[in-house]
């Protein structure tokens, strides 16, 4: 599908040098808690954030980050964004405080899910910002991406979600570029999520699914981070 369609799409995350994109194997565990604890690693992180608050108006992710991040937890108004917030959330994992906190700080909070009872269903009479986008059996994520740039005026989009969907989104062809902050970490672990996990690949007619990258930029940063950015070849 080309970008005609749908929005130019950037996979936009903070890894270790091996590739994790969290320090362990269990929702406790997770780069935004524990690298502001770790001396050597802990120094550079503003520059990770910096970069971030500068990405696409419409931003991507699962509701099993926001929940792991506490994101159900929160109370009071947080400060109004001008983000619309795209959240992928089939469980749910989000909670009807989780969605009340997102709507009140999203332009838009757009829940794409298959579970007709998700907590946002309900909440679209109080928030007249909150749409769902419901799926039978699978998220058709090609569609999805075609709706947001047709009816949500997305021209760009920013991922910023587990290893399982973004290996699904660079294999479906709908991811463009790639920006990462490689943090000087590393971290192990054959259980632990990296960028890109998902189904292994395991034969040689599989191979067609691997993506080349064109590299853009190779940048050192400060404390030994480094900011690494790469066009796909889809």
């Amino acid at each position: 599908m080309t970008t005609t369609k749908r929005p130019f799409t950037t996979l936009f995350l903070m890894v270790s040098v091996d590739g994790k994109i969290s320090t362990g194997d269990t929702d406790a565990l997770d780069v935004d808690v524990d690298f502001p604890n770790i001396p050597g690693i802990r120094e550079g992180l503003d520059q990770y954030y910096d970069l971030e608050r500068s990405t696409d108006l419409f931003s991507l992710n699962t509701g099993r980050v926001f929940a792991k991040v506490g994101f159900n937890e929160k109370s009071g108004t947080p400060p109004k964004k001008q983000v619309s917030f795209v959240v992928v959330d089939n469980k749910p994992h989000l909670s009807n405080k989780g969605v009340d906190y997102l709507a009140e700080m999203s332009r838009d909070l757009v829940i794409a899910t298959t579970n007709k009872a998700h907590p946002a269903a309900a909440m679209r009479e109080s928030h007249d910002n909150i749409h769902v986008l419901e799926y039978q059996r699978e998220i058709d994520f090609g569609n999805l991406f075609t709706r947001l740039k047709r009816d949500f005026g997305a021209e760009r989009l920013t991922v910023q979600s587990g290893g399982t969907l973004n290996t699904k989104l660079v294999r479906d062809g709908l991811i463009d570029r790639v920006l990462l902050v490689v943090a000087p970490a590393l971290i192990g672990g054959k259980n632990t999520s990296t960028l890109m996990d998902g189904r292994s690949l395991h034969t040689l007619g599989d191979l067609d699914q691997i993506k080349a990258l064109q590299l853009v930029q190779a940048k050192p940063l400060e404390n030994s981070y480094l900011l690494l950015e790469y066009l796909i070849k889809n």
